[in-house]
């Protein structure tokens, strides 16, 4: 497949709801889309970068411009086997896992249609339905949330995660606990705790929570090991985990026995392969990740975490928990029991609503034989 053309998108998409986590609070979200054409067919990826950079060292904004200037230029023209040719050929650039994997992610989509696959099985994957977990911001008051988890649990959510910061968590833990004494649950820092926290973090061991996720610093697996070894409650990684190098060392130091694998941070579905499968072959928990996504996003997340390693639910949850209206039809939808239906149909499943894409974009541009044709 030659790549004839590529298109940047950004859209505007409002929240239901304000979404708090230890870093700030998102209501309106800009989301940079990315469609790579071959004959006439063309493939959607989405860059996962948040608005600022809080969450990891990318933002929407650095994103469009490595893709601009770095990324879209190497690709261009390309004469493509497959879309693990990607990586590769993305090489010489350091980092900027984002941008790299919404520009990958396209390419997937792309060549899954052109093959006539459903992208779960060019990707490897054999499950029918995937099992769905719930990422709750902090909330309020306890009541607020102790009603939304009742709300989630009565959804058939799997698994229920609550995001943490200093002063509002282990009551706030205790409580959901107390209410819910047999669901599986567990709570997401998202970095914002230090190492001098570690016997405040060890009181969360009374909980019997599956997992805590990213206590510690983002960029961090040497402290996390020492935590580990500090606590009974299993920590997970997820800002510190960019490739399959990250993940083996944090493995293999000790520093976690869980890893949250997102499509963004790891650069794309080729190095997210690679890490579940060092994780199934280790026998570690790896489950998907999710980082606010429109439909696009969110449809490539039920591709990928139908491969094997993909043992605990993840955070893909239907899109009417986020969106009025999504950008896919038909909207991602959960089941009674906590599962969604694997779309077997070719490519990522889900119809792109590019009219209503075109409604929500306030910014594009086109790139063909290497020229920008259009802009606004």
């Amino acid at each position: 497949m030659k790549i004839d053309r590529i298109e940047l998108r950004e859209i505007h998409m409002r929240l239901k709801a304000p979404f708090e986590t230890s870093f700030g609070v998102v209501q309106d979200r800009r989301i940079l889309l990315v469609q790579v054409c071959s004959d006439g067919v063309c493939g959607w990826g989405e860059g996962t970068a948040m608005e600022g950079p809080y969450y990891n060292s990318e933002t929407i904004d650095t994103a469009w411009l490595m893709l601009e200037k770095y990324l879209i230029p190497l690709v261009q023209g390309r004469e493509l086997e497959s879309a693990r040719d990607i990586p590769e050929i993305l090489s010489a650039v350091r980092g900027n896992e984002m941008a790299k994997a919404a520009l990958e992610n396209a390419v997937w989509h792309l060549e899954s249609l052109m093959r006539g696959m459903p992208l779960s099985r060019l990707l490897g994957g054999a499950r029918q339905e995937i099992p769905c977990g719930v990422s709750l911001g902090v909330q309020s008051g306890i009541d607020a949330l102790l009603a939304l988890v009742e709300r989630e649990v009565a959804a058939g959510y799997q698994r229920i995660k609550l995001k943490i910061k200093p002063g509002k968590d282990i009551e706030v833990v205790r409580e959901v606990r107390k209410r819910f004494p047999n669901i599986r649950l567990s709570v997401d820092a998202n970095s914002a705790y230090t190492l001098a926290d570690t016997w405040h973090l060890k009181r969360m061991d009374e909980f019997n929570l599956l997992m805590m996720e990213q206590p510690l610093e983002w960029d961090d697996v040497h402290n996390h090991s020492l935590l580990q070894a500090c606590i009974d409650t299993r920590i997970c990684l997820d800002e510190s985990i960019h490739h399959l190098r990250h993940a083996a060392a944090a493995l293999e130091t000790g520093a976690c026995r869980a890893i949250n694998i997102k499509l963004g941070r790891v650069g794309g579905h080729t190095e997210a392969m690679r890490i579940q499968q060092h994780c199934l072959e280790r026998k570690t928990p790896a489950w998907c990740g999710g980082m606010i996504e429109s439909g696009i996003g969110r449809a490539h997340n039920i591709a990928m975490s139908t491969q094997a390693g993909f043992i605990w639910p993840g955070d893909v949850s239907a899109s009417r928990r986020y969106w009025d209206e999504d950008i896919i039809e038909p909207e991602v939808l959960v089941s009674p029991e906590g599962t969604i239906a694997v779309p077997l149909t070719p490519g990522l499943g889900y119809e792109i609503r590019e009219r209503r894409i075109e409604q929500l974009t306030v910014r594009q541009q086109s790139y063909q034989s290497r020229t920008v044709l259009a802009t606004r």
